[in-house]
């Protein structure tokens, strides 16, 4: 498969503002009335490790520059000053706007390889916050009506479990609102998954949601430890485009893709056996953070070509490009 990364890659870095001098990376992006706008997940350092979401526009999908010098969303909205916010996924539902994010209410101190853990503050917080179990990373929805002032919906996950890459389909699919999500917990002969998987649910009101059933599984090697949903899925004539992430038993965070039928998103159509992306790039490899890491969040149509926007060793952002056909053809093909 044959992607072509942006030549001024990294397109997004770190700096500018005090609150994203350590790391900028895992954006939303979605394209409005012509313009580029991406949600960006920063952090002004390691210890502690606080993440916000700041704002950036673009005409060509490629320089951006800040829409407000201060984070538009931060643990504080939710009540949480000493925690996190991360992972912003970002879709246009009937003429308003539902970004889905990941929250930590204490610093953030996980690390996939064990090794150089930021310290983690966890501080005392009223209804119930404090317990062992509310300091999982629990996922939820906001909306807003111009893009810059959002509002709380609703957590879509409880507090018992980590349920991240929570990514709302971008439109209403028979009716009801359709989520992709990531129960790392849901493992066992329970669940009929040895590994963290995909699942998908449902709701009519974006609070109420169906058990989440299980969509897909690791089964390649590049993706031996656990999936992920990427990117907000994207229509097309042979179903729901999905890109997704695959990590090994190394901690490589690779990039795949599959189809999803348009009526039934459950069913998976066809899916690439071959990873699309596997970091190869020295800002792929080497970074600030976590070494090895191609993260999609993102993806942009526009004349046919599909913009992809990935974060790239949890340190910075970067985009890479495909026709839209191809990428389609790919996964048919491998299937």
């Amino acid at each position: 498969m044959k992607i072509t990364r942006c030549k001024e890659n990294p397109i997004v870095r770190p700096g500018i503002f005090d609150w994203r001098k350590a790391t900028v990376f895992n954006p939303a992006v979605i394209l409005e009335k012509g313009r580029f706008y991406m949600y960006e997940r920063a952090a002004g350092s390691l210890m502690p490790f606080h993440c916000y979401i700041g704002l950036l526009e673009s005409d060509d999908g490629i320089h951006f520059t800040h829409v407000t010098d201060e984070p538009i969303i931060t643990p504080g909205t939710f009540g949480f000053p000493y925690g996190s916010v991360q992972d912003p996924r970002i879709v246009k539902i009937e003429g308003r706007f539902y970004l889905t994010y990941a929250l930590r209410p204490s610093s953030y101190g996980y690390y996939p390889t064990g090794v150089g853990k930021p310290i983690e503050v966890s501080p005392e917080y009223p209804d119930g916050w404090s317990r062992k179990e509310s300091f999982m990373t629990r996922s939820g929805i906001m909306v807003s009506d111009d893009m810059i002032h959002f509002e709380q919906v609703a957590y879509t996950t409880p507090f018992e479990i980590n349920d991240r890459d929570n990514i709302l389909f971008p439109e209403k699919i028979n009716g009801k609102f359709a989520l992709l999500r990531r129960p790392e917990e849901y493992i066992g002969e329970e669940f009929g998954t040895e590994k963290a998987g995909m699942w998908i649910c449902y709701s009519d009101n974006l609070v109420d949601w169906t058990e989440p059933k299980l969509l897909a599984v690791p089964e390649q090697s590049w993706e031996s430890k656990k999936i992920g949903g990427s990117a907000p899925p994207i229509r097309t004539d042979k179903g729901w485009l999905t890109l997704y992430h695959g990590v090994d038993d190394h901690n490589v965070y690779r990039a795949g893709a599959m189809l999803l039928d348009i009526e039934n998103p459950g069913k998976v159509i066809a899916r690439a056996k071959s990873f699309i992306m596997e970091p190869e790039e020295y800002y792929e490899k080497f970074g600030l953070y976590i070494p090895d890491v191609i993260f999609p969040t993102a993806t942009v149509e526009k004349e046919g070509i599909l913009h992809i926007y990935y974060g790239c060793t949890d340190t910075a952002i970067s985009l890479a490009t495909v026709p839209t056909e191809e990428l389609i053809d790919f996964v048919m093909e491998q299937r």
